[in-house]
């Protein structure tokens, strides 16, 4: 199944301009540069914790790449220098800016972008302004001017390779990183709305987690079921983990997670299939954590016949391409019979599935929105 992202290249000039508008160079020749005391080991698996106006934004640091950059970082996160500033210019799904000192007072406003600079050398590097990248603002023509000021890609810039100094990446939080470029600008780009960063704090990079539903047993999952709600009433459905358990897992993790929350029935064919889980019907965009759990899966065929009822994972040409969509049988299609896994079948709504199979439709698209509006985890 096709899907579509969004990618925002900003012409070079025009976005270097909107990066540095406000910055007004210093001394051309500052007299001496940070050069950070903490060794790399001290500085190796951190994060940054930016608690802001729109959330929590959490940026897994580089050392590597630039160990005076994030040196200077972790300086000024302890000693509070970031508490109070703003996100002070944002290009709309493009990037957002932040970090000068300077923002902390709101009558400074004409000055914001100034502060801040003339700390920290270049650090360039390889690394590539991607989806999530942080990096340091400089004076126009000065990549040694670094400080305190960063911008954040809300989207791929390849336009700023090797022209700002990469220190950090978006861990968790994009999502907040993207409401903040929608702030309303000024003319110039200046926020119009102050967006606050009330602190920044360093922490050791947490152990992952294990996904949930990763380490039961077949039989331990076979105790579960999921009731789907929808528009026109709830369809009861029990899994078969002996049969495919790992789509079993996907599936109650997707449903806990709530990622089917709001998506909608976008297939029905009288007499073959209805069919949802297919998120660009969703209402609202998954959240980073949400995005983190859709994966491709291995098929996992297996004698389970495909008749009225059976529950089944949709995909694309490629054997490993199943996801997140899936579809109910309304009749025997044994033509699906290996090709797709079964993993669960109808218990009770058959009902329902019989007013979705009805609804009118324009070829396969159904005219009127039949939504489900959550997939809720039962104990058989």
């Amino acid at each position: 199944m096709t899907r579509r992202g969004f990618r925002l290249h900003l012409p070079l000039v025009w976005l270097l301009s909107l990066i540095s508008l406000s910055v007004v160079a210093q001394d051309p020749e500052p007299s001496a540069l940070f050069v950070t005391p903490l060794s790399l080991e001290k500085m190796t698996g951190k994060q940054a914790v930016l608690e802001t106006d729109l959330g929590t934004i959490v940026i897994d640091l580089l050392p590597s790449l630039a160990p005076h950059h994030v040196g200077l970082l972790m300086e000024l996160a302890e000693t509070g220098e970031y508490d109070g500033t703003t996100f002070h210019r944002m290009v709309r799904h493009g990037i957002i800016q932040g970090g000068d000192p300077l923002t902390k007072d709101p009558e400074q406003g004409a000055r914001y972008g100034q502060g801040g600079l003339e700390r920290v050398g270049d650090e360039l590097s390889g690394e590539p302004h991607t989806r999530g990248a942080v990096a340091a603002i400089v004076v126009p023509g000065r990549p040694d001017s670094g400080g305190s000021q960063f911008f954040i890609a809300v989207v791929d810039q390849p336009a700023l390779n090797g022209q700002y100094t990469i220190w950090g990446r978006v861990a968790e939080g994009m999502d907040v990183v993207t409401a903040i470029s929608e702030t309303p600008v000024d003319p110039d780009g200046r926020a119009a709305e102050r967006v606050t960063l009330h602190s920044v704090a360093i922490r050791d990079i947490p152990s992952p987690e294990p996904l949930p539903f990763s380490t039961e047993t077949a039989e331990a999952l076979a105790a579960y079921g999921v009731v789907i709600e929808t528009d026109v009433g709830p369809i009861t459905v029990e899994l078969y983990p002996d049969r495919a358990p790992n789509h079993v897992r996907n599936f109650l993790r997707l449903a806990a997670a709530g990622v089917y929350d709001g998506i909608s029935f976008h297939r029905v064919v009288p007499g073959f299939v209805i069919q949802t889980g297919y998120m660009p019907s969703r209402r609202d965009p998954l959240t980073e954590r949400q995005q983190r759990l859709v994966q491709a899966l291995e098929p996992e065929f297996n004698d389970t016949r495909h008749v009225r009822g059976t529950l089944s994972m949709a995909r694309g040409e490629d054997l490993a391409s199943a996801s997140t969509s899936f579809f109910i049988c309304t009749d025997v299609a044994t033509e699906l019979d290996d090709q797709y896994t079964a993993f669960g079948g109808v218990v009770d709504g058959l009902d329902v599935v019989s007013l979705i199979e009805s609804v009118p439709t324009d070829g396969e698209r159904p005219i009127n929105r039949v939504e489900v509006t959550t997939v809720r985890i039962i104990r058989r």
